[in-house]
């Protein structure tokens, strides 16, 4: 997020959208293109707790499904630790599978310490949503 500009925007099938309301940024999410597979993928969406429940994460993940069927990828593809019920049945409103999900994810900067792995498990969702077949 240091240099959305730089990792979100420039690179060839990406980009990054800001949700407005009232002249206030409200949520956020970006997609990133996988050339290798012909997907994209939806990364960090994130809405303000303040203006939840109020229709913007789906309207950002159906800009990123917009995004994907105007630019022909094959689907959309995403992963998410959210522990929040909610979250995850808005991407399953929004099309989007479950896939599996991981008990021994690693978040960035974590040391895998005793306490961490005691106290600190992290469970990675994957979700998959076909556009079309290759």
């Amino acid at each position: 997020m240091a240099d959305i500009e730089q990792y979100y925007m420039k690179p060839p099938g990406s980009c990054f959208w800001v949700a407005v309301l009232d002249g206030n940024v409200v949520g956020i999410v970006a997609a990133r293109a996988h050339e290798e597979d012909n997907t994209v993928e939806l990364l960090r969406m994130s809405v303000d707790s303040r203006f939840r429940g109020k229709g913007i994460a789906k309207a950002l993940g159906r800009r990123v499904l917009e995004f994907a069927m105007l630019h022909n990828y094959s689907a959309v593809v995403l992963g998410t630790t959210a522990v929040k019920v909610a979250a995850h049945k808005l991407y399953e409103s929004l099309g989007f599978r479950h896939m599996g999900a991981s008990d021994h994810y690693v978040l960035p900067g974590m040391t895998l310490s005793l306490a961490e792995r005691l106290f600190f498990q992290v469970r990675y969702h994957r979700y998959r949503l076909q556009l079309r077949e290759e």
